[in-house]
């Protein structure tokens, strides 16, 4: 990352730091622990973890660690979810698992043309081999395939798929809201060797695309609670367009 990016970068977590946190992990501590547990203790999402792992590319803000918060959310929700429909024990570890799964493989293609298109063929090979059978690998690839934001939804085969697919969109588009500008946009700039007046000049375009990200959400717990993290994203970046142009201009 260029020097100046990683100055923003520093201006953008402090900035982001005065704001009271989006409180969907304090109102869910339980599915989040459950998440979190089951991904780090389960031998399928191991594997599958190494494997993408040695197979992503990190060098464009959409690598191993936004493909791990991305697994950890989907997870974290399909819980929510299921918590409410009194799905529990190994059902509810399995929805989870492939929640898992679908986040770990969801940008794998990332620089590639139609990446959630791509990042869905690549899938379905690969967890032929994880013990899922068609049917859930099915599910996956769609999640997959759906994840991206204004392009058609594929239909998914059950309420089950469909959940999934709409689990793995919110987590995704969570990473919209204040991650946008502490982590993930300055890891972009740089990969892209974007001068910061060409940024500046983007600017209110980027500002328009995350307001509308904030109508998206899909999954009832998605809606509710990603707004919230468009909105602290937003208040973030008018802060720190105000900044930048203020200290570099």
């Amino acid at each position: 990352m260029n020097s100046v990016y990683t100055r923003i970068r520093i201006l953008a977590v402090e900035i982001a730091s005065c704001y009271p946190p989006v409180t969907f992990y304090a109102d869910y501590m339980d599915q989040v622990d459950y998440s979190l547990d089951l991904f780090m203790t389960d031998p399928v999402i191991g594997r599958l973890r190494r494997h993408v792992a040695e197979n992503i590319e990190n060098d464009f803000g959409h690598g191993m660690a936004h493909s791990i918060k991305v697994a950890l959310d989907a997870g974290t929700l399909v819980a929510v979810e299921m918590h409410g429909r009194e799905v529990e024990g190994p059902d509810l570890a399995h929805r989870v698992r492939m929640a898992h799964c679908a986040g770990l493989l969801h940008d794998i293609r990332r620089k590639h043309a139609d990446h959630a298109a791509q990042g869905a063929l690549y899938a379905g090979p690969v967890l032929e081999d994880y013990g899922f059978d068609g049917a859930d690998v099915a599910d996956i690839c769609v999640a997959i395939g759906n994840h991206e934001a204004f392009k058609t939804v594929a239909e998914c085969r059950s309420e089950a798929g469909a959940l999934l697919s709409d689990c793995l969109y919110d987590a995704d588009k969570f990473r919209m809201g204040p991650e946008n500008f502490t982590h993930t946009v300055w890891e972009m700039l740089s990969y892209a060797d974007v001068p910061l007046t060409r940024f500046m000049a983007l600017y209110p375009k980027g500002m328009a695309f995350l307001d509308r990200i904030r109508h998206t959400f899909r999954s009832p717990t998605g809606k509710i609670y990603g707004p919230r993290f468009i909105d602290l994203g937003l208040a973030i970046g008018k802060d720190l367009h105000e900044c930048i142009r203020s200290e570099f201009f």
